[in-house]
């Protein structure tokens, strides 16, 4: 397909289309992008840095949300012009990935992300090819019996959840992420990049709607 509009993201990848298996991750900060970048698989996973929060797409006037440098990447790597029809089918990547510090803030820029598509990019949503990877917040290392057992724990509720499942004589390591930052490439691999091993979640529109009610803004 001949993607007449498209501005390559600096980290791309060598296949594309809505059936390629290709994948767009947008992450948080320039240092995690550039970790992801090296780690990442280069024929099916593409990289955009997102440097500090966008703009609130269901607030903020339509120039100003077409005219966003961040906004106006991704709709270039996508293939899609601004003003135009979206076709989910033209896509230039199979899905696309959002990639955030477990935290406050990484809370607030998927909810930001996830009303931009709303507002403009709604068919992809539609089209179930929109995803939000839960990067770790904390790991466990544990030992019993001579035997050494990792696990990945994505919030407090769920650390919570895993140490009750650890025997009570084990030894047990546990460490906090300060962000995506903190992480080596190992980690970044297997938890954020390995459809195989990751969590992902696939975005409704439904999810979309229920960050315009917490962050404000009219549908």
């Amino acid at each position: 397909m001949n993607y007449q509009h498209t501005r390559v993201p600096r980290a791309d990848c060598q296949r594309h289309g809505a059936q390629s298996g290709a994948e767009l991750f947008i992450v948080e900060g320039e240092s995690a992008a550039k970790t992801v970048s090296a780690t990442r698989d280069h024929g099916v996973q593409a990289v955009i840095p997102m440097q500090g929060k966008p703009i609130n797409a269901m607030k903020a006037r339509r120039p100003a949300v077409v005219n966003y440098p961040l906004f106006v990447e991704l709709f270039q790597a996508l293939g899609y012009r601004t003003g135009q029809p979206i076709d989910p089918t033209e896509r230039r990547f199979e899905r696309i990935l959002l990639l955030f510090d477990p935290d406050a803030d990484g809370i607030h820029c998927g909810a930001l992300m996830l009303m931009f598509f709303y507002r403009t990019l709604r068919p992809l949503l539609e089209a179930n090819c929109i995803g939000l990877v839960r990067a770790p917040l904390h790991q466990i290392r544990w030992q019993d019996a001579g035997r050494q057992t990792v696990w990945y724990a994505n919030s407090d509720e769920h650390l919570r959840q895993l140490l009750r499942e650890i025997p009570a004589n084990a030894e047990v390591q546990r460490t906090r992420y300060r962000g995506l930052g903190s992480m080596n490439e190992d980690t970044i691999r297997q938890t954020c990049l390995d459809p195989a091993t990751r969590s992902l979640h696939r975005v409704q529109v439904e999810d979309a709607e229920a960050a315009i009610a917490m962050f404000g803004g009219k549908q």
